[in-house]
Order: C-alpha cells, then structure tokens, then sequence
C-alpha cells in the first residue's frame, strides 16, 4: 500500500502522510461482526484513573477478529480486504462454505477471491491457519498461539512476522520480531506469512491533532513537573532530574527489568531480545 502525501497547505500537511488505501475493498463493515465499545478514558471501573493519556478521539465500532482460527477442514473464500479503526493491520472478511463470517487478520499476498483453509490437513501457504507442527521449519508465520486453545497472541500488528527455526520433540523454537528466540508448544497454530500493511510504519502524521485522533492525550515530561507529581520533578531552573528515568511510580523506563525472575514462563525463553 502506498504512501500518499498533500500539498502543503497548512504546516500539519506540509509533513504529514497518510495511506492511500487502494488495496481495500469500498465495502461497509459487516454488522454482524460489529459491536460497539465504550471510552472510558483511562479509567476503571471505579473511575479511578489506571492508564495514563488516554481519552478523547474518534468514535470507533469494534470488528471482532477471529484470532482462533478453529474453524478447521471448512473453506473459507475472502469476500473483501478491509480498514479496522482499531489496530495497525487490515482485515480480511471470510465467507466460509457453511455460511458463516469471520474476519482474520489480512497477511501478504492475500486478494479477494482467494480461498483460505484452517486445520492440520491445510497447505502451508499465505493466509492459512495449522499448527506449528504441520508447518514446514524455515517458514514466516504471525498470529501465533502461546497456549493452545486461547488463539493468537504473538505478531499481530501490520508487517510483523516470526519465523520456525526448528523442532525439539514437543516443542517448535520460533525467533520473534525482537530476534528473541522462544519455544512454543508445537499444538499451538499459527497463520502463514507477514500481516500486511507494511507501509503503516513510515506514515507521518505531522500534526499533534492527528495524535489526538487515536485517543491520545498530550504526555508531559517528568523533569517539568513539581516533586509531588513526579520522582524527577522539581529543582531551580531546568535540571536532568537526578536519577535514572522512571514512571510516576518510580518504575525504571530505560533498561530497568520489570520481569519477574521467577516468572514460569522464563524457561521457554532461549534467548532474550537484549
């Protein structure tokens, strides 16, 4: 997908750049797969804010995304290539042979017409869903479980992708976007190839407001603010603040390791990012 620019007419259009978007499909969303979502800027069910710069924005309706991709054995034909308001990647709308609709996560390589396949007896190309146990080593995947059953959790964003290195009895060793190196339950699925809309990353959005757009408050820094609000607060005149980079709460942001050393998952972790 390309990267449209506009002459400039204001100073947020002199550097802002948007999608041109000529690889969707100029089809409405489908309702049935539609729901709505509440803005709760931040906060929780108490009113309590847990999230910080969060609030305002466009009003959204939320498209549910089949991360499970259990529908096995059935073929499912792409009825249209998508916009989701909601996160980085399009969407492909699936019409299965039964007559049901799903929307998936749209990879590369994919166009409508095209029919897709779920399960094991499924071929490993673009768009595919099987287990990483059917799926030959070497091959670029995304959406990818950690627990069987609960669906995608791993490389869901628009142009990120793993890759299946290799097998050790139960367990296949996937390298991640972050070049970490993790073994993952070889039951676990996966779908074939790279999300698509790789062009999202170089989009520009050249002005504050278009920030504010997604819901995105202003995020002010630590060093301008008074002792009470911040750890690095304070001081006469301009100063760095006098300690490491931290949060509010005083959680180290640069760095720092917020991981816990007896969490159970760190044994399925061969090689850290870092």
């Amino acid at each position: 997908m390309a990267i449209k620019s506009y002459r400039p007419t204001s100073k947020g259009r002199r550097h802002g750049t948007v999608l041109d978007y000529s690889e969707l499909t100029k089809t409405p969303a489908e309702k049935s797969l539609c729901v709505a979502i509440p803005r709760k800027g931040g906060r929780n069910n108490q009113g309590v804010l847990t999230m910080r710069h969060r609030g305002g924005g466009h009003r959204r309706i939320y498209r549910i995304v089949d991360f499970k991709r259990n529908k096995d054995g059935i073929p499912a034909k792409v009825a249209s290539l998508e916009y989701d308001p909601n996160r980085s990647a399009n969407i492909a709308l699936l019409h299965y042979k039964d007559g049901e609709k799903r929307y998936i996560l749209a990879p590369l390589e994919i166009a409508v017409g095209q029919t897709l396949m779920s399960g094991p007896t499924a071929e490993p190309l673009p768009g595919n869903n099987l287990p990483l146990a059917n799926i030959p080593v070497g091959v670029m995947v995304h959406n990818i479980e950690l627990v069987p059953g609960r669906g995608g959790q791993v490389c869901r964003t628009a142009g990120s992708a793993a890759q299946l290195t290799a097998r050790e009895g139960d367990y296949c060793i996937v390298q991640m976007p972050s070049g970490e190196l993790r073994r993952i339950h070889a039951s676990c699925r996966a779908s074939i190839g790279r999300v698509g809309n790789t062009d999202y990353q170089n989009v520009s959005l050249g002005k504050a407001g278009r920030y504010r757009h997604w819901g995105r408050r202003p995020h002010v820094r630590g060093t301008t603010k008074n002792p009470v609000d911040h750890p690095l607060g304070g001081g006469e005149g301009r100063t760095k603040g006098g300690r490491h980079p931290c949060s509010p709460t005083g959680v180290l942001a640069k760095g720092g390791k917020t991981r816990r050393p007896n969490h159970p998952t760190n044994r399925f972790i061969l090689r850290r990012r870092k």
